[in-house]
């Protein structure tokens, strides 16, 4: 019973910290969808595979989300036409690459800026390389859930589209008007369809679908962070944490026990450097590294997300190529530094 009252004290904690930053991002998101006009940004990204990854992983100064946030960002920006490969540059550079993340970093590491440095270099290393891998794919409807694909390819090929509906008004098809028999010429009913198709329609207001989308996205993706909160917190209490510290004697076991505690504890990236700073006496730099830079890209909770907008094969993708990267430079790091 102690450990079911933990496990749900967890899961509280995790969604009061990640439903702010999951709030900010979906009116982020909304607010690009209806007061601005992305297409404008879009068209300054540029083509070149390197070049599209280094402004997909800035644009995070630009939009300063965490893991919790940059989902529904990205997923607005891919329905405006942005290459895969600079929304993947998007959602694995924003939780680290941005001002209020280097901050918090800075006010946490003091004393190490090295580590704040570390941090930011091999997030865009990682972010670059990811993104040039993706570069490969240059439709991203194949990427993407079977609902955001077929929405994607009639927004950006709607000559293409299977559902178009031919403008036909229903006045000049049969049935529309009921008339009397016996009473010649007489119309008895017009039918409602008809009278709506009449009458002008009324556009709602951008405030109105401003809101309309917030609570779209908060129904679409609050469920996901649920879902995923509620497995970090199941986790957390059901697995003896004792486990993961006992690997981090060794300087690879350290990394691999961090990264995978990283994915555990799923703390949001604004906060995570404090998480970490804990872990100083008992972990090496090299595997506090590890948990910074792998923590925001890929955690529970983040997967839960990914997985409301990327194909499932397209998230293990991330997590495996993304894993691999990260392991790879916090092993140089530890013989570097």
């Amino acid at each position: 019973m102690t450990q079911l009252h933990e496990a749900f004290t967890i899961f509280l904690s995790l969604l009061v910290e990640a439903i702010p930053f999951l709030t900010f991002g979906v009116v982020l998101s909304s607010a690009l969808l209806v007061f601005s006009d992305e297409k404008k940004l879009i068209a300054y990204i540029p083509r070149n595979p390197f070049l599209g990854a280094i402004a997909g992983s800035l644009v995070g100064f630009m939009f300063p989300v965490c893991e919790c946030g940059n989902v529904p960002v990205a997923r607005r920006f891919l329905m405006q036409g942005l290459p895969p490969s600079v929304a993947v540059a998007f959602l694995l550079a924003a939780p680290t690459i941005n001002p209020i993340v280097i901050w918090s970093t800075w006010v946490a590491f003091r004393d190490q800026p090295g580590m704040v440095v570390a941090r930011v270099v091999c997030s865009l290393i990682i972010t670059v390389i990811v993104s040039w891998v993706f570069s490969r794919q240059l439709d991203a409807v194949p990427l993407l859930k079977p609902a955001l694909g077929r929405r994607l390819a009639y927004l950006t090929r709607p000559e293409e589209s299977p559902t178009a509906i031919a403008c036909e008004s229903p006045l000049l098809q049969s049935g529309t008007f009921l008339l009397g028999s016996g009473n010649s010429g007489q119309l008895l009913k017009l039918d409602e369809q008809a009278v709506e198709t009449l009458l002008p329609p009324i556009a709602p207001s951008r405030w109105e679908m401003f809101t309309d989308n917030i609570v779209q996205e908060l129904r679409e993706l609050g469920g996901m962070l649920i879902l995923g909160s509620l497995i970090a917190a199941v986790i957390q209490v059901f697995i003896p944490r004792e486990w993961i510290l006992l690997l981090g004697q060794g300087t690879i076991s350290s990394i691999l026990a961090m990264m995978l505690l990283s994915v555990v504890v799923s703390v949001c990236s604004t906060v995570d450097s404090f998480f970490a700073l804990s872990f100083v006496s008992t972990f090496t730099s090299s595997s506090l590294l590890a948990f910074l830079v792998f923590g925001p890209m890929i955690d529970v909770k983040s997967i839960g997300l990914l997985l409301s907008v990327f194909q499932r094969r397209i998230v293990i993708y991330l997590l495996l190529l993304t894993g691999q990267l990260t392991f790879l430079l916090s092993l140089a790091h530890s013989y570097l530094f």
